[in-house]
C-alpha cells in the first residue's frame, strides 16, 4: 500500500485546503469564529482523515476514514454555497474551491470502491 502522501487524492485535498484558506481570508472579520472556521476545519478534515485512515493500516479503518473524508467534502460544498448566498464570496470566487471539492469527492469514491473490491 502506498504512503498516504503519495496518493493523488491526498495531494489534491491539500491543494483544496490552501484554496479554502485563501478564500476565507477575505471573509468578514466577524465570521472568523463562524463560517470561516467551519470551512477551514471541514477542508482540513479531508486530508487529515485520509492520513489517519492509512495510519491505521487496516482496510476497514481506511474505508471508515475515507468515508468521513468524503462526508467532509459534502459539508464543505454546502458551506461554499452558503458563503455565496451570504455574499461573503462571489460565485466566481468560490468556483475553483467547489471544483476541487467535487474532484476530491470523485477521487475518494473511486478509492473507496477500489479498496472495497480488493477486500
Amino acid at each position: 500500500m502506498a504512503a498516504y502522501t503519495d496518493l493523488k487524492v491526498w495531494q489534491t485535498s491539500m491543494d483544496m485546503v490552501e484554496t479554502i484558506y485563501a478564500l476565507t481570508a477575505r471573509f468578514p472579520r466577524e465570521e472568523i469564529y463562524g463560517l470561516t472556521s467551519q470551512m477551514r476545519r471541514a477542508s482540513v478534515s479531508v486530508p487529515s482523515n485520509i492520513a489517519e485512515g492509512y495510519g491505521r493500516d487496516q482496510p476497514g479503518y481506511i474505508l471508515q476514514f475515507l468515508r468521513i473524508a468524503l462526508g467532509s467534502t459534502r459539508e464543505l460544498e454546502t458551506q461554499l454555497l452558503l458563503a455565496v448566498r451570504l455574499k461573503f464570496a462571489s460565485d466566481q470566487d468560490s468556483e475553483m474551491a467547489r471544483m476541487q471539492c467535487d474532484q476530491v469527492g470523485k477521487m475518494l469514491r473511486g478509492l473507496i470502491r477500489s479498496i472495497e473490491t480488493k477486500s
